[in-house]
């Protein structure tokens, strides 16, 4: 096995004195992890914080083998880690991607997704100006792994512009089908259905809506270890957006 191709750092764990085990994200060959000798050291663990975007080379004799892998650095979002609130969506989002994505599949969406999350983060680090794209990058996730949500009319009507979601199946739901439910069901803000921009209440419901599913379909058992880092951000969120 020998592959050499740009990659997203999702992970990175020690292992041994000095190494680290990687999981990083390629745009054609999907989450490829590797061992990163001398990983640990000071020159290279600030090259493998999540979110850096590396030029990887991984080798191995046999596919039951853990690639060696070399990184090289091509952009570092290392600035931002200083600070709370990006560094709190950089680590959530790459930690989400790391635990729902299966190894060597590709999801060249959720690839480009990702990177452009990021790179709305690094643009403006104040929330309102990535909240939105985090919101997006999350529902992309979800409808890459098959658990997309029909948003294009109500469930019961079949009318246009669906205002709530059915917690239990997904289902979109008009204003007037919802009457007398709407405490049962999750609010479908416009720019979820429709794009565009949001105020901040409209982003807490997108992600109240998005964290529900990834909850229930994608984050269970052992892959549910990233929920707190995400609790944590919408914590943060709800200050910064009020």
């Amino acid at each position: 096995m020998h592959l050499r191709t740009p990659a997203i750092v999702l992970a990175a764990r020690g292992h041994g004195e000095h190494g680290s085990v990687v999981r990083a994200l390629t745009r054609d060959d999907g989450v490829q992890p590797g061992y990163v000798r001398g990983g640990r050291s000071r020159a290279l663990r600030p090259v493998l914080q999540p979110g850096n975007i590396v030029l990887g080379e991984w080798r191995a004799r046999t596919p039951e083998q853990l690639p060696a892998l070399t990184v090289e650095l091509v952009h570092s979002y290392g600035a931002l880690h200083p600070e709370p609130l990006p560094a709190a969506a950089i680590g959530w989002a790459t930690a989400l991607a790391a635990a729902a994505l299966p190894e060597a599949q590709p999801y060249p969406r959720v690839h480009d997704g990702l990177a452009a999350l990021l790179s709305a983060i690094e643009a403006s680090p104040n929330a309102r100006g990535w909240a939105v794209a985090l919101v997006r990058f999350e529902l992309l996730l979800l409808g890459e792994l098959g658990f997309g949500l029909d948003l294009s009319a109500c469930s019961v009507t079949g009318t246009p512009d669906p205002t709530f979601i059915s917690p239990r199946t997904g289902a979109a739901v008009s204003t007037a089908s919802a009457s007398g439910y709407e405490s049962r069901l999750l609010a479908l803000p416009a720019f979820v259905r429709d794009g565009g921009t949001a105020d901040g209440e409209a982003i807490l419901d997108g992600l109240r809506l998005t964290g529900h599913f990834l909850a229930r379909h994608l984050l269970q058992d052992r892959r549910a270890e990233p929920l707190p880092a995400r609790e944590r951000l919408v914590e943060r969120l709800k200050r910064a957006l009020g």
